[in-house]
């Protein structure tokens, strides 16, 4: 072997890694990617127990845990985009593939979405994302909650148009999040007549701030999307509002969600409040997704349900609803299996 050859084998492994090979990611290498989010978050908790499920059937699954934040994430799935590092890393930063994500995990309302191209993806030039499809659909139930400071003295959300107060509003992932805008419209507000009454609208909570109202899901779970809901409730004593049962019932329709009771969730809940719910987390990929990885991932779950069991996160199997996405297609190997099963017909 002559020296330039030799120096140009030194220069790859110098610049790619001792182990070139283990860096090769998708179906074919079987180490496809998943875009998850952060490990107490609740799509990042399902990475873990997808990874987790797989590995027993010789699949090497690579978590992205940066690649959530709402509806970015669907989009990145859709769009086979690069798995994104964190924003601002530090040395506890977990390690991100280097490779297009392949699935991934969303709330199964957001997939909806996605798939049709409505409410958050409405305005996208992408239109809607028909190659986006199911593989399964786990139970995770969060409730829309409405709080108001008993220092406030509302009874009603109506009062603080009618009165013009100059509330402080705390809105769980902002004012103008689709579902959040259309509850403030309902009761003839927006977060533009909010200031304009001299008050102020947040989306998230600090610790020890004034606040008045809260409205957002909420769940009884330690992950960072929920804990404005423990914070404020520990700061200040909140009674809880009921959504009209005429609001419920277009909210339900109009945004793919069920009309339920909240449990006793939180600090000063007192009774079982009718709500609004959502229950999904929805694992899926798109049409490129080879069925018999579809299969494989859809019996892994199925058969080993105790991860869901042991999860932080209220996650629950039922084979009722595993195949079910509103309109989204299930994955022809997802739907072979739930088909042997007896799931489906």
């Amino acid at each position: 072997m002559d020296m330039r050859r030799l120096l140009s084998i030194v220069l790859a492994f110098a610049i790619g890694g001792s182990h070139p090979a283990a860096q090769s990611t998708g179906y074919a290498a079987k180490r496809p990617v998943f875009g998850g989010a952060c490990p107490a978050c609740p799509w990042g908790a399902m990475a873990d127990i997808v990874k987790a499920a797989m590995k027993p059937h010789g699949w090497d699954v690579q978590v992205c845990y940066y690649c959530a934040g709402g509806p970015r994430e669907a989009r990145l799935v859709s769009a086979k985009a690069m798995a994104t590092p964190p924003q601002n890393p530090t040395a506890a930063a977990l390690p991100t593939p280097q490779a297009p994500i392949d699935f991934g995990a969303t709330s199964v309302e957001l997939l909806q979405y996605a798939y049709l191209g409505i409410h958050d993806f409405a305005k996208d030039p992408e239109g809607p994302r028909t190659q986006l499809r199911l593989v399964a659909n786990i139970q995770t139930p969060s409730y829309f909650m409405v709080a108001v400071n008993v220092k406030s003295r509302i009874d009603d959300l109506r009062q603080i148009a009618e009165r013009k107060m100059p509330i402080k509003l705390v809105a769980r992932g902002g004012a103008t999040e689709p579902i959040n805008d259309a509850v403030l419209e309902h009761y003839g507000l927006s977060e533009e007549k909010i200031k304009a009454f001299g008050g102020t609208v947040a989306g998230g909570y600090t610790k020890g701030s004034d606040v008045d109202v809260i409205i957002g899901w909420g769940a009884l779970t330690n992950a960072p999307e929920y804990a404005l809901w423990y914070q404020a409730t520990q700061e200040h004593d909140f009674k809880y509002l009921e959504l009209p049962a005429d609001l419920r019932a277009r909210l339900a329709k109009a945004f793919y969600l069920q009309v339920h009771e909240a449990p006793l969730l939180l600090r000063g809940v007192d009774r079982r409040i009718p709500t609004i719910v959502r229950d999904g987390t929805a694992v899926y990929g798109r049409t490129d997704m080879p069925d018999d990885f579809a299969y494989t991932l859809a019996k892994a779950l199925d058969e080993q349900q105790e991860l869901f069991h042991w999860s932080h996160m209220p996650f629950s199997y039922n084979p009722k609803t595993v195949w079910k996405a509103w309109d989204v297609p299930l994955h022809p190997g997802a739907a072979r299996y739930y088909k042997e099963r007896g799931y489906t017909k």
